[in-house]
């Protein structure tokens, strides 16, 4: 027996020995892709020596003798910390992903293929301005330059997931910075979902019902929509197969298509005397986040610093020593779903007002991880491509015999949007900045512009024009085949909305309705919420004079205009009713609960019961309100819904009916309702976190994840990889943290400000900005994450154009160096 022992405890020992070893060679295995920010390359395509120093949170400051160069510097630093994400999403772009997944990413494969983006993106290079595309090319350059030096020097691969997901990365390209431009935009454009869940909601609901549940909203009134069913005799909702899988998404579902605040102050109405801009976009969370920051200095023109996506040779929202910009969605309208009616003789063809005439068709091969390629047939029509039925739930409103089709203004080989980004970053004042947007196309953007004397705002993008006959306005899924269906033309530049140099001083902008024109000039029926523009208005209002901290502190207020709209609605006829120390339990929680939100001031923060409370009873309350007419397919207006429960509670054009359970033979109210969805939402809370409502916390169901992909997914690795922490903030805050609104957990954080910046004119140098992760890409380095601690406390970095500041604490400079045309070699 005690030989026995031995041998055990010598195998175990051998095991643990082995185990060690193999940690310590991943280790160094994917250690070996750590940027070294101290280490000078030798490089070709480089004309003169350009130097980037990495200050103490590794942001690259750029100094090069031309603008080329220092384009391609940043393609190198881009290179450097995200390799991996630029790869990712050149990519997604490319229809590429099930290439790495497998078979589960097909759909969404699918679906970029049948968009065409890549090929688009190519054919739109010999469309930008000479001095866009020389940046361009000299970014492809650097990108490419990093990629010789990890060969050559073997740098680990470039990046640590390489090392699992693929063999060999190619050459950048300008034409992968321009297919991800369009992927952005393309994650930016939830029209089309918009326009298919309003289609599915028509099936299923009469047309003053479907005004309550999806209102033209904030339009002053509604514009009668045509009843879909009447478009396609015999079309029924096709409700999902209960229990099937969810398809991977390749576009935003309704209402996720991202939102963002900005606002500007003339100098008029700052303490300081000079003007200034806030902007913090609300985007999807990952690890690292979206966005990269970055200083340049370009002969000629300045220093230029702010947030880049890497993978575009620009600094999208940022400041130069004149002039700042932010944006935000603008919510314009700038897409269409039309459904063509297949030839039944020869379905190769589709009915247009001139007959029957061919798709354009293409077929092409997708590479699966895992099993045998697949050939798909891509077929486009003359609005656009036709898409899988599969995506945004177009096979609950595609007829028998149809197929869909998007027309969608970025689907275009002259799309200029680049070279307007481009000429924005260069702009010298707010006159020449709005000038430099009248090229954008795609994806429609409110830009907030201030420089050292004024203010001014303006949307930017192609905008449809629809033909004053078009029965849905662009509301509905369109009939392909009529004419005045189609589109007549584009909004002119200056029709488009602006307001330069106003007179009170102050331009703001939270996805709000821009327009007041009416259609067809209207710009949009589907826009953001109103309670984070009311916030901002009211705080704005609030005193005369604002300071660089007031605008970082509005950035990061809590409170919810629309809890303190909506919250006296719903429990008015509770809080005064029922006994005061009711016997039945669920009586009693219910009341204590009433007894804390009557208390509360409507601040979402982190650490308070009542935030979670009026959270999940707002989402248990539409439930409520909507299972008995939708049924299973209420998973269409999953999530809180304030302007539905507002309309239905104030009984706006007769929409109290929702109260009353049309399966029951007595009429409930909207307060026995409101009652039950309470009891409902302590119930489940109650179950997870508790029986004592005072001991739970907003923080511990509202976490925001910053996931990795792919590694974030899987279970040994999540904690190493994803960034994860209690959030304040909610849907409708101007501390923006939107859930997600259903599944298991439906108050997960999915979409926040991922970048928030402050520009103060008075003080250039003392401007704010901070990301959400860090710059880096790789979970190995400690500026993986070392800015979400000053990003979820709301503080932030000095955004200062002065490198004597950079160099204070800097982590290295790398100096890149020209060599000949036959190699590259490490120097130093």
């Amino acid at each position: 027996m005690a030989t026995a022992f031995k041998w055990l405890y010598r195998a175990l020992g051998a095991l643990a020995a082995l185990s060690a070893l193999a940690l310590a060679a991943a280790y160094l295995l994917v250690a070996g892709s750590l940027p070294d920010y101290d280490r000078d390359f030798a490089v070709r395509g480089l004309g003169a020596p350009a130097r980037i120093l990495r200050d103490a949170h590794a942001v690259p400051h750029i100094r090069a003798e031309t603008e080329e160069d220092a384009f391609f510097a940043l393609g190198f630093a881009h290179a450097q910390d995200r390799l991996w994400q630029m790869e990712l999403n050149r990519r997604a772009a490319q229809g590429r992903l099930a290439e790495l997944f497998g078979p589960a990413l097909l759909p969404v494969d699918r679906m970029m293929r049948a968009l065409d983006l890549h090929r688009l993106a190519r054919a739109a290079v010999a469309r930008q301005s000479p001095r866009a595309r020389a940046a361009l090319e000299a970014y492809a350059r650097g990108v490419n330059a990093r990629l010789r030096a990890v060969a050559d020097q073997a740098l680990g691969r470039g990046a640590p997931e390489f090392l699992f997901f693929s063999r060999s990365i190619a050459p950048w390209t300008p034409a992968d910075s321009l297919s991800i431009a369009k992927l952005l935009a393309l994650r930016l454009s939830d029209h089309a979902a918009a326009e298919v869940r309003r289609a599915a909601l028509s099936l299923l609901l009469p047309a003053e019902r479907l005004r309550d549940i999806d209102p033209d909203y904030p339009e002053d009134g509604s514009i009668a929509l045509p009843d879909y069913a009447a478009l396609f005799p015999g079309l029924r909702f096709a409700r999902p197969a209960a229990g099937a899988p969810r398809t991977a998404q390749a576009l935003p579902a309704a209402g996720r298509g991202g939102a963002s605040n900005a606002w500007a102050l003339s100098g008029a109405r700052s303490a300081a005397g000079k003007p200034i801009l806030a902007n913090d976009p609300h985007l999807w969370l990952s690890a690292p986040s979206i966005w990269h920051l970055a200083r340049l200095e370009l002969p000629g023109v300045g220093g230029i610093m702010g947030a880049a996506v890497p993978g575009l040779p620009l600094i999208l929202i940022g400041r130069n020593e004149r002039l700042a910009w932010g944006l935000t969605a603008s919510y314009g309208d700038d897409a269409d779903i039309y459904i063509e009616k297949l030839d039944p003789e020869d379905p190769s063809r589709y009915l247009t007002p001139e007959g029957y005439a061919p798709f354009r068709v293409r077929r092409e091969l997708i590479q699966v991880a895992g099993r045998p390629p697949e050939e798909v047939e891509l077929r486009w029509t003359r609005h656009g491509p036709v898409l899988p039925p599969d995506q945004l739930g177009l096979a609950q409103v595609t007829p028998a015999g149809h197929v869909a089709a998007l027309s969608w203004t970025a689907l275009t080989e002259d799309d200029r949007s680049f070279t307007a980004a481009f000429e924005l970053m260069l702009a010298r004042d707010i006159d020449e900045g709005a000038a430099a947007m009248a090229d954008h196309v795609a994806p429609p953007l409110n830009v907030t512009l201030a420089d050292e004397r004024d203010v001014g705002m303006i949307v930017a993008g192609r905008l449809p024009l629809r033909h004053r006959l078009n029965p849905g306005k662009g509301r509905l899924p369109a009939p392909g085949w009529v004419a005045v269906n189609d589109w007549t033309g584009y909004l002119r530049t200056p029709d488009l909305p602006r307001v330069m140099r106003p007179a009170s001083g102050a331009v703001a902008n939270a996805n709000n309705r821009t327009a007041q024109a009416p259609y067809p000039r209207h710009v949009s029926f589907h826009w953001g919420d109103p309670y984070r523009i009311r916030r901002i208005r009211k705080e704005l209002a609030s005193r005369e004079f604002h300071s660089r901290d007031g605008a970082a502190a509005l950035q990061n207020d809590a409170v919810s205009e629309m809890a303190r709209a909506v919250l006296p609605l719903i429990a008015r006829d509770l809080w005064w009713t029922g006994a005061a120390a009711p016997a039945d339990p669920v009586e009693a929680r219910r009341r204590e609960a009433l007894e804390m939100l009557g208390e509360w001031n409507g601040e979402m923060t982190q650490h308070a019961p009542e935030p979670l409370i009026f959270a999940e009873w707002m989402r248990r309350l539409t439930l409520r309100l909507a299972a008995d007419e939708l049924g299973p397919a209420v998973e269409l207006v999953a999530g809180p819904r304030p302007v539905f429960v507002e309309r239905v509670f104030r009984d706006i054009g007769g929409a109290g009916a929702w109260c009353d359970v049309n399966k029951t033979t007595r009429v409930e109210t909207c307060a026995e309702m409101a009652a039950l969805a309470l009891d409902d939402a302590l119930g489940a809370l109650a179950e997870r976190y508790g029986p004592d409502p005072r001991g739970w916390r907003w923080g511990e169901a509202h976490v925001a994840t910053h996931e990795h992909t792919p590694l974030g997914r899987f279970a040994l690795l999540a904690p190493l990889v994803n960034i994860t922490h209690e959030a304040s903030g909610g849907d409708f805050t101007l501390l923006r943290a939107q859930g997600a609104g259903s599944g298991p957990e439906p108050h997960k954080v999915v979409t926040a400000a991922g970048m928030r910046m402050v520009v103060d004119f008075a003080d250039p140098d003392s401007s704010l900005i901070v990301i959400s992760t860090g710059q880096s890409g790789h979970p190995l380095s400690r500026f993986y994450d070392d800015q979400s601690l000053l990003w979820r406390r709301g503080d932030a970095l000095r955004m200062s154009l002065d490198f004597a500041d950079a160099e204070a604490g800097a982590q290295g400079v790398t100096l890149l160096t020209p060599l000949g045309p036959e190699g590259s070699d490490e120097r130093g």
